[in-house]
């Protein structure tokens, strides 16, 4: 029977000591909890970490962005070469991914990594994915290692997505950890913190925000943190840190990769109006829409948000956004129909 698949992602605080350096205590429990999922899962580790690695290399480092790519060159392998050091005791090989944005685009570039994920698993062999760094510009680039680790879970059809973080789980109020959320809305987000840590470059709002969009695509997230006991263990099992539950809908592999893999040309704010008729499965009509952010051209895909900005579907237009902002009647203008729009 075939195995399911399980991303875990690691960001660089959750896996870095205080001075910065890569905590290899950490490694260690990775490796040895790694290594008794695989028995049972295909597995896919995403890891943070290879600037924080490197920078030490680089003289007054400053973090601009050449030398945070020189950084990355430089702490790539030797990132991967703790990984190895550890997995080698459970005769687990490992190979090292990095992945770049327009991979998920193009999907024959897709269909290879996949092909080369599967051989790696078929010869009992974990891939470590990170985001090539060295050649990545911002125009195509990954927001950060979160949505690395949601297009590889998207994509491949994962059963869960771990994400491992510096604090055990999403807080309330009172700091206490909210140990299950059926549905990631704006309340939730509320509730994340806003600052990052000083070697990543996400946060909880990342996180949740690929949560909620791994859950609306059918697939649990867990959000946790490696300074608990067999933490990679529970969080699989449930039973540590914060579940965010997958909802129970069927998704084409057409609307995942829209989703996900698509490359975002633009954003429209819908009104209340909108966002109903969405969810009853109507087209998008200009007259819903209240701001056109970005630009984007017929064919190409956009995020449709509600006014306040959270996102809340993507679509395949079919017009250009000039001709939105440029026109007085737009009562009968269809911008997406409904068969080429995703809710998430």
């Amino acid at each position: 029977m075939k195995k399911p698949i399980i991303v875990i992602k690691f960001g660089s605080a959750s896996i870095t000591a205080a001075d910065g350096a890569v905590d290899e205590q950490i490694i260690v429990e990775i490796a040895r909890q790694t290594a008794k999922l695989q028995e049972h899962y295909n597995i896919v580790l995403v890891s943070s970490g290879a600037v924080a690695a490197g920078k030490a290399f680089i003289p007054h480092y400053r973090g601009t962005l050449p030398e945070r790519k020189a950084a990355a060159a430089i702490g790539n392998p030797l990132l991967v070469g703790i990984y190895a050091t550890y997995f080698k005791p459970y005769k687990i090989a490992l190979a090292q991914s990095l992945c770049e944005r327009q991979h998920f685009a193009n999907r024959d570039q897709f269909l290879q990594l996949k092909n080369t994920y599967e051989t790696l698993w078929r010869n009992h062999i974990i891939p470590i994915a990170n985001e090539n760094d060295v050649v990545s510009n911002k125009e195509l680039k990954f927001s950060d290692n979160d949505e690395l680790a949601t297009l590889i879970a998207v994509g491949f059809g994962a059963e869960k997505i771990l994400f491992s973080t510096s604090v055990p789980g999403v807080l309330d109020a009172a700091g206490q950890v909210i140990r299950e959320i059926p549905v990631i809305d704006k309340q939730t987000l509320s509730l994340a913190r806003k600052e990052k840590s000083a070697v990543g470059l996400g946060g909880m709002t990342s996180k949740l925000n690929f949560a909620r969009i791994a859950n609306q695509l059918g697939i649990e997230a867990v959000i946790f943190s490696m300074r608990t006991e067999d933490a990679i263990l529970k969080a699989v099992a449930g039973t540590t840190g914060t579940n965010c539950r997958a909802q129970p809908k069927k998704v084409s592999s057409r609307h995942k990769w829209m989703a996900t893999g698509s490359l975002i040309s633009g954003k429209v704010l819908v009104d209340k109006g909108a966002l109903e008729a969405l969810k009853k499965r109507r087209s998008l009509l200009a007259v819903g829409v209240t701001e056109v952010i970005g630009g984007f051209m017929t064919g190409e895909v956009f995020q449709i948000a509600d006014e306040q900005g959270l996102v809340h579907a993507v679509a395949k237009s079919k017009i250009e956004s000039a001709v939105i902002e440029n026109t007085t009647d737009k009562k009968n203008i269809e911008i997406a129909h409904a068969d080429d729009i995703v809710l998430l």
